[in-house]
């Protein structure tokens, strides 16, 4: 078992704070990664302050983890101590049900979670990425692309998986107009990502405050939902729409703006039941959907994309000792926009 330094939260109410424990046992097929740098994820808050039930303690956030392969179990075949690597929101799965068969890890039914989860023996907690080292299943960890640099991939491994698994399922390219509510954590991401696949992109936000950061992040358009008659002239622009918040929101005034066949996928979770009018969906044979982060093999292919159109994460990198200073600035939108953690600061 590896001795492992960490932040954990003891309770809903408590503040992250140091925590020592050690990492299950090692196997045949697992890989020590000593972490380097985890990014914040705003479900990190979530789950640390239990705001959606079933929170597991002491728990160590983050599921945004990139390091270096520091020891291999003797059936690893795929990497060599040294290798840039990454870890995302899943460590394991039952790899028997159909989704696991086809590649949708993610919607497995038993998924083992990076933390707030329990590892596949039923009682070992899973801990995640806030930590000095993890011991994850080989088939579980990412290759990270050597030209991008490490903390400013880490996101990726949340942020880019959730925004880029519905651009491609719904065949984001040339051609396309997109619409990407928010500019935050997800938004940008997906603006970035939607661009690089050839779409015409546009971010949809409540003011014009974030216009100049969606024109540098490469958006075509922008466009403020406060200023009158903005709902009016969209209407049957965009192909695609990518709801990235989490806010309560009159879902129906944004269907209005799909074209025929158009669909909006749900990213966030807003803390209230949003109603949803037929007649937004059948005048115009619209789609609302969700999507959660991707399996195994398309995160891959997400971080190879990446690598290739040298995507990556705009961040503020922070010692762990502001963890939980920056929990509060992620509620107020005062990021631009993700934080990462350079874990040296907790060695």
């Amino acid at each position: 078992m590896y001795p492992v330094k960490s932040y954990a939260a003891a309770s809903a109410a408590s503040d992250l704070e140091p925590y020592e424990f050690s990492r299950r046992d090692f196997k045949p097929h697992d890989v020590l990664i000593d972490i380097h740098f985890c990014g914040i994820c705003h479900s990190d808050i979530h789950q640390v302050r239990n705001e959606w039930g079933h929170s597991m303690y002491p728990m160590v956030p983050g599921h945004e983890i990139v390091g270096l392969v520091a020891a291999l179990g003797k059936q690893v075949k795929a990497y060599k101590i040294g290798d840039k690597v990454g870890v995302g929101c899943l460590v394991d799965s039952c790899r028997e049900c159909p989704e696991c068969k086809e590649g949708y890890e993610q919607f497995c039914v038993h998924p083992v979670f990076t933390y707030n989860s329990y590892e596949k023996d039923g009682k070992t907690l899973a801990q995640g990425g806030y930590s000095t080292r993890i011991v994850v299943d080989e088939n579980f960890v990412l290759r990270l692309p050597a030209a991008l640099p490490m903390d400013a991939t880490a996101p990726l491994l949340c942020a880019g998986i959730t925004t880029y698994s519905p651009l491609r399922h719904w065949k984001t390219g040339p051609g396309k107009k997109v619409g990407i509510m928010g500019l935050g954590g997800l938004g940008h991401m997906a603006v970035k990502i939607a661009k690089a696949m050839g779409a015409d992109v546009a971010v949809i936000s409540r003011s014009r405050n974030k216009e100049a950061d969606a024109k540098r992040l490469g958006a075509d358009h922008y466009y403020a939902t406060a200023e009158p008659g903005t709902f009016e002239k969209l209407a049957k622009t965009f192909d695609l729409i990518i709801c990235t918040v989490s806010v309560d929101l009159d879902w129906n005034q944004y269907l209005q703006l799909l074209k025929r066949d158009g669909t909006m996928v749900l990213l966030g979770v807003p803390p209230k039941a949003s109603p949803v009018s037929a007649g937004s969906l059948i005048f115009g044979r619209h789609s609302l959907v969700g999507s959660l982060i991707g399996g195994i093999k398309e995160t891959q292919e997400m971080l190879d994309f990446c690598g290739k159109h040298g995507i990556v994460s705009e961040i503020e990198l922070i010692p762990i000792q502001m963890a939980q200073e920056s929990y509060e600035r992620v509620i107020k939108g005062d990021v631009k926009f993700r934080f990462v953690i350079d874990m040296k600061s907790l060695k």
